[in-house]
């Protein structure tokens, strides 16, 4: 059996809520906070209960320190273009392209231009949240 219920009402025929419980589907990008992860990359953040989506705005220069962690990330460029190393292997990645890092692998990148990119972890980073 699906763990999800449609619900209908009235006012609303394409309510959803799960186990009776409304949940919040839709957001505006906008309407999110943004904070500054390091000088010139500015973050966006909407975590679920098992995965985490952050939008990162990043400046000309702007630098992702090599690093790991035990999270699966897949991102894509959405705008613009980064050069990205994962494993030291090292690719100009840009708009419309995506990548995939393993859980534990070491990447880096910087910002060859202006640079909107979406990455998707899971777990969530509670680091991010």
């Amino acid at each position: 059996m699906v763990p999800w219920d449609r619900r209908f009402s009235n006012s609303d025929p394409c309510s959803y809520s799960r186990k009776g419980v409304g949940v919040m589907a839709f957001f505006d990008l906008d309407d999110l906070k943004s904070r500054e992860l390091t000088q010139g990359v500015e973050m966006k953040v909407l975590s679920g209960e098992k995965m985490m989506m952050v939008f990162f705005d990043l400046e000309p220069g702007a630098v992702i320190p090599e690093h790991s962690h035990p999270h699966e990330q897949m991102g894509m460029v959405l705008e613009g273009e980064i050069e990205l190393v994962i494993d030291g292997e090292k690719r100009v990645v840009q708009e419309g392209n995506v990548y995939h890092i393993p859980p534990g692998i070491s990447h880096c990148g910087n910002a060859c231009a202006p640079a909107r990119v979406l990455d998707v972890f899971a777990p969530p980073r509670e680091d991010y949240k």
